[in-house]
């Protein structure tokens, strides 16, 4: 029979009512909000009270975009590319060998080439470059080789980075430099940013309520790779000639050995000096680094110290004691803005190579208002032929039917206020679609209770045998939906996965109104009105 088990009535009832009170504050503007919480008692836990708005994306609030594309050149042929790492190992394999060559390591465009003073230590010399260009992983980690060895015919060998090396060490840069650009954004105190790739060697970020994209262009337009050296001494030979800013960019020679570089360190903040009250950036070290710098500057007293940021020193104090306590400064001609930037940029790590920005634009307010306008009189439009059209069509079923759908688009923001999911001009239009597809089952439904009923059954038996016999193809017409909405989720990206996210919360909140909440009111009404025919 049309009954309703109470503990299901009761669950469903409570599963709505929280899910319209998560939706309660993106009613709201955020001026609202803070209105509404500074009104709450005292005695009332704010956290027990919903606080998270749905977050608007950057087509509905305005804000920055910017499009980063990681430097192939830099990352390749740059002081820290490729081909200079590659260089390193080479030098460092050879040494351990204590194999001689001939002239030095010569680079390539994408590789080095090296001329045995001993051809009889080939033999030997051959499976120790092998592996070292050997992908981690082997075999196993698929795809071809990363590099190559070869000998030529006068007897040099050469490593030369493939194809397939240079677009894997482009990916994982790209796969690292997301993580890195998130953290800075989020230090910055931004919200909810859009980071996602472009291809194979670009980023794009997305900013919402940014109103500066130079702001965020300065953030993420450089790589804060952070090292501490020593200036050369006349008799060094082993170094590199950089430029230094204190001295107009004229080249200085600086130790080419790192002490401590950025991955040491935990913590960067700004700071004022005591002496002159000018911004300075303070930075503390790990243990590890701790320890090094420690034992680098007792050793090395009265020497200069090179701070080198981004192959650039920026400036060389001199040691007058041991550094030990694993803490430093510091000072440059900095202002309080890009002395926070630069903290934020140390504490957020560097970034694995170069990034340009290909294109940059900003999204005013004003066009992000005109959307919300027009998404809010698509949704009420909708809404309202929906509505009218499902009364004319069944009068008190169709009813049920408006009141489930007005608590189907309420579960919708609900959830995406929980999952903190952001609200773009596409997802307006998934809600909109998601309207037609709720109704549509109450359509399904209807339309099998009346072919019952025509068919000779009694109206309790009717509805009872719609709900169960239309229910299967209602969960085969959303199941096909929901696999379209997964596949734009996986492949899509930006406003494309918005809408895919709206799409599928709209298909899980149709199973509960559709079909849970309408069946519920139905049987309220059958037990009250008692009515012998269908109503439509």
């Amino acid at each position: 029979m049309l009954r309703i088990s109470r503990w299901k009535l009761w669950s469903t009832i409570g599963v709505i009512l929280l899910g319209l009170l998560l939706a309660f504050p993106s009613s709201m503007d955020e001026d609202g909000r803070k209105a509404f919480m500074a009104s709450v008692p005292g005695w009332v836990p704010h956290w027990i009270i919903p606080q998270r708005a749905i977050v608007l994306g950057l087509d509905l609030q305005g804000g920055s975009q910017v499009l980063l594309e990681v430097d192939q050149k830099d990352l390749i042929s740059g002081r820290s590319g490729m081909v200079a790492q590659l260089r390193d190992d080479v030098r460092r394999t050879l040494s351990e060998e204590k194999i001689g060559i001939e002239g030095g390591i010569r680079t390539l465009p994408l590789g080095v080439q090296i001329r045995l003073l001993q051809q009889a230590d080939q033999a030997r010399i051959l499976p120790k470059l092998r592996a070292l260009v050997q992908p981690i992983g082997g075999a196993l980690s698929g795809g071809g080789p990363n590099m190559v060895v070869t000998v030529t015919p006068e007897n040099a060998i050469q490593i030369v980075y493939t194809p397939e090396g240079v677009n894997e060490r482009v990916r994982r840069t790209v796969d690292k430099a997301i993580e890195v650009v998130r953290r800075r954004i989020d230090s910055d105190g931004t919200k909810e940013p859009s980071i996602q790739r472009q291809g194979n060697d670009r980023i794009l970020v997305q900013v919402p309520g940014l109103g500066d994209p130079q702001k965020l262009m300065d953030l993420l337009g450089t790589t804060a790779k952070l090292e501490f050296r020593f200036l050369a001494r006349p008799t060094d030979a082993d170094v590199d000639m950089l430029p230094y800013k204190e001295g107009n960019g004229a080249p200085t020679a600086v130790e080419r050995q790192v002490i401590v570089s950025g991955d040491d360190l935990t913590d960067a903040s700004i700071g004022f000096s005591q002496n002159t009250g000018e911004p300075e950036v303070n930075f503390k070290l790990n243990a590890r680094g701790a320890q090094r710098f420690g034992q680098a500057t007792s050793q090395n007293v009265g020497r200069q110290l090179a701070i080198v940021l981004d192959n650039q020193v920026i400036s060389a104090p001199r040691i007058n004691s041991a550094i030990t306590g694993g803490s430093g400064v510091i000072t440059g001609q900095y202002t309080s803005e890009s002395a926070n930037t630069f903290a934020i940029q140390l504490r957020s790590g560097a970034l694995p190579a170069k990034l340009s920005i290909a294109e940059s634009r900003t999204v005013g307010p004003g066009l992000g208002k005109d959307s919300i306008e027009a998404g809010k009189l698509a949704v009420i439009v909708a809404t309202i032929f929906v509505v009218v059209f499902m009364f004319a069509t069944y009068g008190v079923f169709g009813l049920f039917a408006n009141i489930a759908l007005i608590v189907h688009v309420g579960l919708i923001l609900g959830m995406m206020s929980v999952l903190q999911a952001t609200m773009t001009l596409p997802g307006i239009a998934g809600i909109v679609l998601t309207i037609g597809t709720a109704v549509d089952s109450n359509v399904l439904i209807y339309e099998r209770i009346r072919e019952e009923f025509h068919e000779g059954r009694s109206l309790v038996s009717s509805i009872e045998a719609g709900f169960q016999r239309a229910f299967a193809t209602i969960i085969d017409a959303n199941s096909t939906m929901a696999i379209a909405a997964l596949i734009l989720f996986g492949l899509g990206s930006g406003p494309v996965r918005g809408f895919a996210v709206v799409f599928l919360l709209g298909i899980l909140t149709t199973v509960i109104t559709a079909v849970t909440l309408t069946r519920m009111m139905i049987a309220v009404w059958y037990s009250w009105a008692r009515p012998k025919t269908i109503p439509f």
